[in-house]
Order: C-alpha cells, then structure tokens, then sequence
C-alpha cells in the first residue's frame, strides 16, 4: 500500500499485519453498532462525512455544496457527489488519503477498477449493491476487520442509549464510550449554561454550586465507566492550567454569562487539574488534544457549520501550559495523561523530554495532518532518542470513516516495521528486539496506556 517492504521490514510487518485491531480513540457512531442497519448510499459513505476529502477538493475551488456538505448539498443527487469526488481524484496523489482510500476500495469494498471520471458510475453501483448484503453491514465489517474494542467519543451530556443497546443485544463486538466533557467545562462555549442546565437535570445535582458542579461530574464519569469507559477527552486550542484558590468565584460568573474570554481560559485550565485529579481517584485515563485552531475560515463556519475542515495547526507551549497540572499530579504514576500535537516542533524539545520525566506522561500517536507515512516516520525520529517507546501510547485511528480503520492501523503498522528495521540496521538493538516492540507499537501499548486489556 505505501511502496515494497524488504528484508526485514517485511519480516516484521507480516509479524504484525494481522494483529487483532485495538481503536481506542476515534468519533464513530456507536448507533452503527446498536442498529447494525446497512451504511448509506456511497457517497455518504465516503464523502460527505469526511473532512479529509472534501477540504482538498474546496481548497481546488470545488464548493463544499457540490460534495454533498450542508443544507444545499443533501439536496444533492447522491452519485452526483460521489462523480464530482471521483473527477478530481488526481488532487489526492501523495496525500494519507488516497492511501486510505484505495485500501478502502479495493481491500474492503472488493472494486478492482482504478477509481477516475469513466469508471465513478460503475464504481458507484458496485458498492452500492456490496452495502445491501449482510456481510458489509456494520457488525460484519467490525468483527471482518479484526477489531478487538473501538472506543467512540461522546459528550459529557449523552445519554449513551446507543452503547445500552449495543450490550443488551447479544452482539460480542466491544464498544466503548469515552467521557467528552468540554460543553460543560468551556465557559466559552455559547451553549455552556444550557449544558448545565442539561447536566443538573441528567444528575439530579444542584448546579448553583461549585462543589455540586463537582460532584455532577463525578456522576457522569461514573455512569460512563458503567458502559465500559475507560478514558476521558479534552479538545482545546492552547494548553493552559492554573490552579485557582476560588474556583467558585469564576464558576459563578460564568454562570451568569457575566465572565470575559479569559475568564473561560483560567476556569478550564483549573477543570482540567480537577479533571485529572479525578483521573487519579477513578482511573480514566486522560486524553488532550491541543494545538488545533477552530473554523478558521468564517465563511464555511457560518454557511457549513463546524468542522468543515478549516482547522489549521498553531504553535504550543506544553512545558509553560501544563506546568500546573503536572506539579499537582504528575507524580502519580498511577495516572495516565496522553498528549497530541499537531505542532511537530515541540516533539523534540518539549514532548519527548517531559515524558521521558513525568511518571504520568504518555505520547500520542500522530495525529491528523501528521498521520502519514512521513508524518510516521518523522514521529519516531523525533520522539524515540529521549523518551524511549514505553513513554508512547501505541495506535488510535482517530477517524469518524469507520472503513478506513484497518487502512489507518495498517499504515502505522507498515511504518512500524520500517522504523525498527531502520533501528535493527543500524546496530542500536537486536532483531528479536524489535519483534518485541513492534507488537508492543501495534496493540500491547494502547491497551495498556488506555486500560483496555480484556
């Protein structure tokens, strides 16, 4: 799928190509799971929903409402989109994308016809009819692709019916829900009092209070460890802790929609200690994503909404940011904390050495623009000399396109085994070493990190 293995590359990728698959973070739906109905028509499948795909084709001039995206586009005639997609299939060319995509293709959806303008209808139809058939429904691709768990992500405020459903079915397929708790800690969101107000009815707590907000959280993240949860997620901009002697005093303005922007910074840089320290007491492994900046473009946001790939990467100060929360609870090693960046340049100089410190610590794979094979690669280059590889978290996919996930994991895992085949070549280890690791790299370390072991 990315170029010929040799020699030891080989030997060491096939030890792990068929690995059992362990996604423990990501955005699909669980209602696939609980209804187990047959995926949509192609298009919706493969287009419309991802960000990946139609951001390269707007970024060319073709409108988001040609690809299916917004009120105008599901007007859309659906093999319309899916021909615009394929007419503009070259954009694709030296991008995890087209990687991506031809796994999907040709491995999973069986389509032996190289994808282009003359081949979309017949294309089209020939998935089409492989998603009415029973082994293409969502249980059957799960348990075809290997998958041993999938955790999706799910807001603090969900009532997580789906993941109810989805156990009581008889169904051996394990899927977990993992706590987003944003909405209600963000004082910036526009909807944060509604999400109180949501938040106190879920959990019978009066809200009017710091303490009783506390205590609400508490709630939610145990009625999500009853379904299975076992990690907790955090999406911001920039890192930002600060301990605050009177969280109640911001809470409060908040509350009445009386506090300023750094406001809102200061009182989720204190939730995120508190989210953390509640990590240590329940055991939900803590998951921050930071570095993104948000529907840039303010056109798209206001005529697409949110997410419409317009997220472009920042710069990060993870030592200042985080200094906080780690001098509070950074020496538990009970605690696990697992960083993503989309900002490569701290990898070397802040990253890799304050995991190499921190008892709780974890790195994260690469993460969106940077999962890649390059971006793989760059990774361990950067990362490995100082904080070794017990101190990374092994693989998450991190994609709502549930059929890319062996695409993903087999990409990481090709380069695995070129990394350590690179290590072994240059004298650093011996070659049974790097059989250990690379099955650690595949599966053994994000079960591990996030507390998945069966």
């Amino acid at each position: 799928m990315t170029g010929n293995l040799n020699g030891m590359e080989e030997d060491l990728y096939l030890g792990i190509k068929d690995l059992p698959i362990v996604s423990p973070h990501g955005h699909c739906d669980p209602g696939w799971f609980a209804t187990d109905e047959p995926f949509p028509n192609p298009a919706e499948l493969l287009v419309v929903p991802d960000h990946y795909v139609f951001r390269m084709l707007y970024s060319q001039g073709v409108p988001l409402s040609e690809l299916g995206v917004g009120e105008e586009g599901r007007k859309k005639d659906p093999r319309a989109v899916f021909r615009t997609f394929a007419e503009h299939w070259h954009l694709f060319l030296g991008t995890p994308s087209r990687i991506w995509m031809n796994f999907v293709l040709h491995e999973t959806l069986g389509v032996s016809e190289e994808l282009s303008s003359r081949t979309a209808d017949l294309i089209y139809d020939t998935i089409s009819d492989k998603l009415t058939q029973t082994d293409f429904r969502p249980r059957a691709l799960f348990d075809r692709f290997g998958i041993e768990v999938l955790a999706t992500t799910d807001s603090a405020l969900d009532s997580l019916a789906e993941h109810r459903k989805i156990r009581t079915s008889g169904w051996g397929g394990r899927v977990v829900p993992t706590f987003r708790p944003d909405g209600v800690l963000d004082g910036a969101d526009p909807g944060f009092v509604q999400n109180l107000n949501k938040l106190a009815e879920l959990t019978d707590c009066d809200l009017g209070s710091y303490d009783g907000y506390l205590n609400a959280l508490r709630m939610r993240r145990a009625y999500f460890i009853q379904l299975g949860c076992t990690a907790t997620d955090h999406g911001i901009e920039r890192v930002q802790t600060e301990w605050l002697d009177d969280p109640d005093a911001l809470y409060q303005r908040l509350r009445r929609r009386e506090g300023t922007e750094q406001d809102a910074r200061r009182f989720y840089g204190h939730m995120l200690i508190e989210m953390a320290q509640m990590s240590v007491d329940d055991g939900l492994t803590m998951q921050i994503h930071a570095g993104s900046k948000r529907n840039t473009n303010h056109a798209v946001m206001r005529d697409f909404g949110r997410d419409k790939g317009g997220d472009i990467p920042i710069a990060m100060d993870w030592v200042t940011g985080l200094e906080a929360l780690l001098n509070r609870v950074g020496n538990s090693a009970e605690l696990r904390i697992i960083l993503f960046t989309l900002d490569e340049s701290t990898y070397a100089r802040e990253l890799a050495p304050m995991a190499g410190h921190w008892p709780c610590l974890r790195i994260g794979p690469p993460w969106w623009f940077h999962d890649s094979p390059a971006g793989i690669a760059r990774y361990f280059a950067q990362i490995v000399e100082t904080a070794g590889y017990y101190n990374l978290a092994g693989f998450n996919d991190d994609t709502r396109a549930f059929l890319s996930i062996p695409a993903r994991h087999d990409l990481w895992r090709r380069g695995v085994a070129i990394h350590l085949a690179e290590q072994v070549a240059r004298g650093y280890f011996a070659p049974d070493s790097a059989e250990h690791l690379a099955r650690l790299l595949a599966v053994d370390l994000a079960k591990q990190v996030y507390g998945l072991q069966s």
